[in-house]
């Protein structure tokens, strides 16, 4: 071997390795500069994707599933394990990084894409969607696995360069893109577009910038016929996007029909959750669902709220405070008795009060309730308008809290001893609270008397005394089948508990020692 600085020859040693041939840049559609951008701003489009089809997992399955805590948990912990398999899948697909890319986002943008319709479906036909939820989780984080390592074989192919120089930048398109998907999901997909189309629309973004990579900018990578296979797969994700988008109305159509029979009159997405009304605009067979979970019927229009309102009234009631109870019954209940001066009304979900002022059929069922110039009714979250509350209202004499249903929307806040605790705070010394408790009794599940219980020791955490009452079986029109129980509270030294009267009953709430109470850093499962 010659040595160049000198002209001599210089022998190589025994073993030693041939020299490494040079690496030429592969061919691009643009110079190295801009391609290595457009490969970041692939990196950016497709971290944004991913984070959409992830939230979208977590938000939907969260409200269909009614277990958000375990819902996110799964999401997670399974994402970010399968993205573990995915990268080390990709090492097998760095021969033809571009042609893989594109593959790989082809099945991401058709599989997040469809999430939405697929959970919604499975929920719908099939009772339950866990299961769907982990197998999309676990796809979806395998193929989100695979895109960093062959982008950043592509950034290599254009420009060689520092390994940790491109990974910075790599990941930095990446985070970036994750952030821009965060936030454009509660904020822009959700709200314009709902949560089906809103997947839908991000994989079409998906594919377009997957087949942007592969057949423009390293077309030359593939031969004629791969570059039209992945042209066909490309466009026929596409059109199976745009025929999902479609036929998206149909789906909830015959999914509702399937839920609620064939007598929906109103569905909408509302702000925090889906509102549906079936019956007639008359009122018969009325019922209201929020999140496919039947929380108003008019069988239940006079017992139930009468449950909730009467022990508690039996006594001072010229200051009321409601919290829930957006179908205004609870509100049209405490109004029947003489003596009530003001109604503060919290409802934490707009849409159903408009519903409540606003359908026929609803506000003969509660008298226009809402209406009536005694009541005020407050847009806001329980436990946030407690909070401003504490030191801003007069105390009230009685308390109505009617929750809704485990797992619906601002559920879990309204069962806590932090919500209870500013409550009681509310309370004039002679007042009394009464509080919806859900299934209790004959017909009702483990999990719904250790719920009841929990309530119950909740109420004394604060402290309250408490006594339970039940309403029987026949008094649920909602397709429940267990008694429906409730809680009175008043503070200490209160004076005694008013006897619920026909058609409630005095309850024991059950034997030994009552369960830790729920917080909101300890929330019940």
């Amino acid at each position: 071997m010659i040595d160049q600085s000198t002209g001599t020859a210089v022998r190589r040693p025994v073993g030693d390795p041939p020299a490494a041939p040079h690496r030429t840049r592969a061919r691009t559609r643009a110079p190295s500069g801009p391609a290595r951008l457009l490969v970041l701003l692939a990196a950016f489009v497709c971290a944004a994707c991913g984070l959409v089809y992830e939230l979208e997992l977590v938000a939907l399955g969260g409200r269909l599933i009614g277990d958000p805590v375990t819902q996110t948990s799964l999401v997670l912990s399974v994402m970010v394990f399968a993205m573990g398999l995915g990268s080390l899948l990709a090492k097998r697909l760095t021969r033809r990084p571009a042609a893989a890319f594109a593959v790989v986002e082809s099945l991401l943008a058709l599989t997040g894409g469809l999430s939405g319709l697929a959970l919604y479906a499975c929920w719908a036909w099939l009772g339950g969607c866990r299961t769907a939820t982990v197998g999309l989780a676990a796809l979806i984080g395998v193929l989100v696995g695979t895109e960093i390592p062959l982008l950043m074989t592509l950034v290599q192919r254009i420009r060689r360069e520092d390994a940790g120089h491109a990974v910075a930048d790599l990941f930095a398109a990446d985070y970036v893109g994750a952030l821009v998907g965060g936030l454009a999901f509660p904020f822009l997909l959700l709200p314009a577009l709902g949560q089906a189309a809103g997947a839908i629309l991000a994989g079409a973004v998906n594919a377009v910038a997957g087949g942007a990579v592969a057949l423009w900018l390293f077309r030359d990578e593939s031969p004629p016929r791969t570059r039209l296979l992945l042209r066909a797969g490309c466009g026929l994700v596409l059109a199976a996007l745009a025929a999902a988008a479609c036929g998206t109305p149909a789906v909830e159509r015959a999914a509702r029909r399937t839920l609620y029979g064939d007598r929906v009159r109103l569905a909408e997405q509302g702000l925090h959750q889906e509102v549906v009304l079936t019956g007639t605009a008359s009122g018969a067979g009325l019922r209201l669902y929020l999140d496919g979970r039947p929380v108003l019927c008019a069988a239940d229009r006079d017992r139930l709220p009468q449950a909730l309102t009467r022990p508690a009234m039996a006594g001072p009631h010229r200051r009321v405070l409601v919290l829930g109870g957006g179908g205004g019954l609870v509100v049209r209940e405490v109004l029947r008795h003489p003596g009530v001066r003001r109604v503060v009304a919290v409802q934490p979900d707009p849409d159903v009060t408009r519903l409540a002022r606003t359908d026929p059929a609803l506000t003969a069922l509660n008298g226009h309730a809402l209406d009536d110039p005694r009541v005020l009714v407050a847009a806001a979250d329980p436990l946030v308008w407690l909070r401003g509350a504490a030191a801003a209202e007069p105390p009230f004499d009685v308390v109505l809290v009617d929750p809704p249903g485990p797992g619906g929307a601002h559920g879990a806040d309204l069962r806590t001893e932090e919500f209870y605790g500013l409550a009681a705070r509310l309370l004039a010394p002679r007042g009394r609270l009464a509080v919806a408790a859900g299934p209790f009794g004959a017909g009702s599940g483990t999990a719904d008397r250790g719920r009841f219980r929990t309530v119950e020791a909740t109420l004394r955490a604060v402290p309250l005394r408490t006594a339970a009452y039940t309403v029987r079986q026949a008094a649920s029109g909602c397709g429940s089948t267990a008694d429906q129980g409730f809680l009175l509270a008043a503070p200490p030294g209160g004076g005694a508990l008013a006897r619920p009267v026909p058609p409630a009953v005095p309850a024991a709430s059950g034997t030994g020692p009552l369960p830790p109470p729920e917080t909101l850093l300890r929330p019940l499962r």
